[in-house]
């Protein structure tokens, strides 16, 4: 059996939107730019992917890797 079956009850995935609307809000409420990985926690308690309702939630974020030129936000709609 594989390492991560034997340790991994769910896998949760989000979309790269809701990623980004993640971003933007970490940063306008807390003025902190984060990476997109360090933004999918955050997108799957948006999307309402994790069942925490009532429950106490910590959330690392994390920088570094990120292209500040422009942030993905403000790029031009298509």
């Amino acid at each position: 059996m594989a390492e991560i079956q034997r340790h991994v009850d769910e896998i949760v995935t989000v979309s790269e939107e809701s990623i980004v609307r993640s971003m933007r809000t970490i940063w306008e409420v807390m003025k902190i730019i984060v990476e997109p990985s360090a933004a999918v926690p955050y997108a799957a308690l948006l999307e309402e992917k994790l069942p925490v309702a009532g429950q106490r939630v910590g959330i690392i974020l994390s920088g570094g890797n990120l292209d500040m030129d422009p942030l993905p936000w403000t790029r031009a709609q298509s």
